[in-house]
Parts: structure tokens; sequence; C-alpha cells
């Protein structure tokens, strides 16, 4: 859990620079190149942040439960513990790929999923020891077995089987033992694909298999100057590490 808030705290740092320079641009534009230049506030990155943790509440927590909550009503195959539980994990399954399917159809979300596979290439370069350089990367896959998009469906699946052992049967009393539960399946689900990515031929690999899978949607072939970003992102990160007197780890 330490390692994803940092995580998350690195992200939300540079989602503002990135926010920030755009605003500069925008406003540069509109007023003048000697005309001064406002960053945006910090409240509205919040704000940001809030709408989209009740969003992700709402899809794959309130959505998934209330649809298997009506299948437990309808048909009594759904009585049990364990039926009504997979239930939910699909109905969850086929939100999260519908989604991520709709969002890769929009030509901006389409170029960012070509710099997630730049971002893989890379990566995959500079842990095989190779010369880390455009010709090299090119030559990797871009569905790397610790992207975010695997993840989120190792989260899934792990999440089934925390929540067979949650006693309420009442649909409000589910909905906030599933909320408490987050930080648990997250950690548990992030230590899952490290081990997994370690072990390449292990069981858990093959369970993580599945997000993989989903990176044919998150992950596109990125351009050579694509690479060259990510490649140019990544010696940024190892000359800071360098600087602070640290060793670049990649989670």
């Amino acid at each position: 859990m330490g390692t994803l808030y940092q995580a998350m705290s690195l992200g939300m740092k540079a989602l503002k620079f990135s926010a920030d320079v755009g605003m500069q641009d925008i406003q540069q534009e509109e007023k003048g190149q000697n005309k001064e230049v406002k960053d945006l506030p910090g409240w509205v990155l919040a704000a940001n942040l809030l709408f989209s943790l009740a969003m992700f509440i709402f899809m794959y927590k309130v959505i998934p439960l209330y649809a298997a909550t009506w299948l437990q009503k309808t048909y009594p195959a759904f009585h049990g513990t364990i039926a009504f539980n997979l239930a939910d994990g699909l109905v969850r399954m086929l939100i999260f790929v519908v989604f991520m399917w709709a969002l890769s159809m929009m030509k901006d979300i389409h170029r960012v999923f070509e710099y997630h596979g730049a971002e893989h290439k890379v990566v995959f370069n500079y842990e095989s020891g190779k010369p880390v350089n455009v010709a090299n990367a090119q030559q990797f896959t871009t569905f790397h077995p610790r992207c975010g998009t695997s993840f989120l469906f190792v989260v899934i699946i792990v999440s089934i089987v925390f929540y067979t052992f949650i006693p309420y049967t009442e649909f409000l009393p589910r909905l906030l033992a599933r909320i408490a539960l987050l930080p648990l399946i997250a950690g548990t689900s992030y230590e899952l694909i490290r081990f997994a990515a370690r072990r390449r031929g292990s069981v858990l690999a093959t369970i993580t298999a599945p997000g993989l899978w989903l990176q044919r949607i998150t992950t596109k072939p990125p351009s050579d100057d694509q690479a060259a970003v990510a490649i140019r992102a990544l010696e940024g990160a190892m000359a800071l590490e360098e600087q602070q007197g640290g060793e670049l780890v990649i989670a």
C-alpha cells in the first residue's frame, strides 16, 4: 500500500505539472507572450480525484453489487455465496472491458495508449540489459506483466475471493464492506503481480495472463518518436535517482 500511495502521489504531481504547462500555453495564446500566466489551482485536481474515486465506486462496486443482488432475488441458482460473488465479479469484468474498449475508440486516448505501449517497450529494453535506444526498444512487445491493466484485472479476481468471506447479506453492509476492503485487496493484488512477473511459469503467472490479453486494448504499437519520448522520460528518472543518491527501481 505504501508503494501504491507513493505512485499515486507522484502521478498527481505529474498530472498537475502537465496541466500547468497546458494552461500556460493556452493562456499565452489568448493573452500574449508578455502576460502573467496562472497555474491550475490545486483544488481542481483534488476535485477531479474525488470525482474519479466516486465514479470508480459507482461503476465497480455499486452497479455489480446491484446486478448480483437482482440476480440473487430472481434466480435461485445465485443464492449461494460463491455464485453470488462470481456473478458480481463477472459484471465488474464486463464493465471494465467495455469501458476500456470504448476509451480506446477516442482519438486522443488511442494516442495515449500508443505512449503506453512505448513505455512498456522501453521498460522491457531497460530490464533486458541491452543499450536503451529506439531500435532496441521497438524489438520488444507492448504487453508487460506489471502493467496497471493487469493490476486492475487481478484486483477484480482477488476481490471475488475476498468478498466470499463477507458475512453480510444486505445491500448497504455488503457495499460498505467492499469499500473498506479496497486497501487490502489492492495491496494483495500488487504483490501477486510482482510475484507473477518474477516467476513467469508459475500458477499465479497463469492467473494474471488475462491482464496481458487486455493490454491489446490499453497499449498500441508506438512510433519511433513516441519511443524516443519514453526513453527521455526514463533517462530523466535515472538522472533524478542518481542526483538523490538512490538506485532506479522500476516497480
